[in-house]
């Protein structure tokens, strides 16, 4: 083979395994665009605290011992001699006003209580 035959040879086979390569620097892929959905909570429980505004609470229990808020949800804690109640908020729909979905009682050492009961002892 001449010098000229070998030199093309050897190009050819460059280019042929070059094609394989492919792209010699990584494309970043573009995300999706990210969207918040609303966040909606459904009541599980069933106590005569749940479906209640907060305004409709505070006028049961008076002023909150705690009023903390994190995300979409709210949480108001009431406290007495023999109970705290905490009390959780979420919008039951996207666009509605925040509600009671969950209710935890227990008493001052940390044993589990009743809700309706300890409800009962702290309002006003």
């Amino acid at each position: 083979m001449t010098k000229n035959g070998q030199l093309a040879a050897i190009s050819g086979l460059a280019l042929t395994l070059g094609a394989c390569a492919g792209p010699a620097i990584p494309r970043p892929s573009t995300p999706p665009p990210v969207t918040q959905q609303p966040t909606v909570v459904k009541p599980v429980q069933n106590n005569a605290l749940i479906g209640n505004s907060a305004d409709a609470i505070g006028r049961m229990f008076g002023k909150p011992r705690l009023d903390v808020t994190e995300g979409a949800g709210r949480k108001l804690q009431f406290a007495g001699t023999n109970c705290i109640l905490d009390i959780y908020f979420y919008a039951p729909r996207a666009g509605a006003n925040p509600v009671a979905t969950h209710v935890d009682a227990r008493t001052p050492d940390g044993r589990n209580a009743e809700v309706n009961s300890c409800a009962q002892s702290l309002q006003r």
